[in-house]
């Protein structure tokens, strides 16, 4: 299998490079992306999503296509010879929150030309039930001109990776397998078995495979909403929301989530496409879309939280200065989307407040693009009226917050990790 096994990864983002690299330890792997600067950054060596440690990368790579390790392009002509292809893209919404599928469609075109008889396409992104057999085969067969499940096959196998998280990387996390025959389902099994320590799952087909994937973030999306429906209610009451956690979870069965802001490429996306599908076949989900509508409305009620204390201290909201400590969708990774702290911002910023944003991993220029917002990448030297921290990056708690307060200055806490340094927290 190793000599005959060529695997392209289409797509070499947080998902897809860690993927490929794996697959490099064993297999012949080509990562393409169309984003000629990435591909030029990975071949020199650096990943700039911090997935994969440069060293790590470094020996992965290799400089002439189809040898045993990761060799990255932007040329679709290199991909010719492959016979697995690994679509890794994004699948955004877009701002009616209705799922976006372009990047899937744009990534089946490009496999579609290169796609040859008996080749087996396997997706990995979260989609809603029937995109990858209804919406993504006939696409592939369309510019192919092959027939599927006669001339190529499909399979999917979705993505359970963690941004930032570097105890649970790809090849320690189980992972479901689908085929689009019960030949293919093994084969495609066998596949990812043979590089993922933790085990595979065979799901029966496509569909329940694609189902499984948006349902473990729609229920975690659910259990936060209720969490965050606590904060508020428990903040009316004067009553410390983690306090009241920390004694629930001294009880077994008790599930350990916290209250916060829920945003990011999957939880705060993926209910979204469970709920466009439901509505497709006539049924309006009511706790999927209540706990979303929870979760997007956290944004402006930390700011007004924010707001209230400022007003309790005396300090004049009208033009008070303000530090953000961190802007990425979570903590120590660079990934800024769908980072709901921009939420935070801008309406802290109808209030009249001036604020200055302190992220060291974030990519200035990707914020500027996406939010038209400026970020810097050390610690301001001026001092503030109010330091939120919004993203608990390890080099935030050993920063001296009194090196950067005024006299009369107001801490506050989104994450609920500095104790006693904080006035207040969520």
């Amino acid at each position: 299998m190793n000599n005959t096994t060529k695997i392209a990864v289409i797509g070499l983002g947080y998902v897809g490079l860690p993927l490929a690299r794996l697959f490099a330890t064993k297999y012949s792997v080509l990562g393409f992306d169309i984003n000629q600067e990435r591909i030029k950054s990975l071949n020199s060596g650096t990943d700039t999503t911090l997935e994969v440690d440069d060293d790590v990368l470094q020996e992965a790579l290799v400089n002439v296509p189809y040898e045993k390790g990761l060799y990255c392009t932007s040329d679709i002509n290199d991909l010719a010879k492959c016979n697995y292809y690994i679509i890794t893209v994004p699948t955004p919404v877009d701002k009616n929150n209705r799922p976006d599928l372009t990047p899937l469609y744009k990534s089946s075109e490009t496999v579609g030309r290169v796609l040859k008889k008996g080749d087996i396409v396997i997706y990995e992104s979260t989609v809603y039930p029937g995109v990858t057999e209804e919406q993504c085969v006939p696409v592939l067969e369309k510019i192919s001109g092959l027939k599927f499940n006669e001339d190529f096959y499909a399979g999917y196998s979705p993505e359970r990776i963690n941004p930032g998280d570097k105890e649970h990387t790809v090849e320690k996390i189980l992972k479901i397998t689908s085929g689009s025959t019960p030949e293919i389902g093994k084969k495609i099994d066998e596949l990812y078995k043979s590089v993922i320590t933790a085990g595979t799952y065979l799901a029966p087909s496509i569909k329940v495979a694609e189902a499984a994937k948006v349902i473990e973030n729609s229920q975690r999306d659910i259990n936060i909403a209720f969490v965050n429906e606590l904060a508020k209610i428990f903040n009316l009451m004067n009553i410390d929301t983690q306090e009241v956690l920390a004694a629930a979870s001294t009880k077994w069965n008790f599930l350990p989530f916290k209250p916060g802001l829920v945003g990011g490429h999957c939880i705060g996306v993926d209910p979204y496409y469970l709920a466009q599908r439901a509505q497709e076949f006539g049924y309006h989900p009511e706790i999927i879309l209540a706990g979303r509508r929870l979760n997007d409305s956290m944004g402006e009620y930390i700011a007004s939280q924010i707001v209230k204390l400022m007003i309790r201290k005396g300090i004049s909201v009208n033009k008070a200065e303000l530090l953000m400590l961190g802007i990425t969708f979570k903590e120590n990774c660079p990934d800024v989307r769908n980072t709901k702290i921009v939420d935070v911002i801008k309406a802290l910023m109808e209030y009249g407040v001036s604020v200055t944003i302190f992220d060291p991993l974030a990519n200035a220029q990707d914020v500027k693009k996406e939010y038209n917002l400026v970020t810097v990448n050390s610690v301001p030297e001026n001092k503030f009226d109010a330091i939120i921290l919004a993203v608990a990056h390890d080099e935030f708690l050993k920063l001296n917050f009194s090196e950067m307060q005024k006299p009369n200055s107001l801490i506050y806490d989104v994450k609920g990790v500095l104790g006693a340094k904080a006035d207040s927290r969520l």
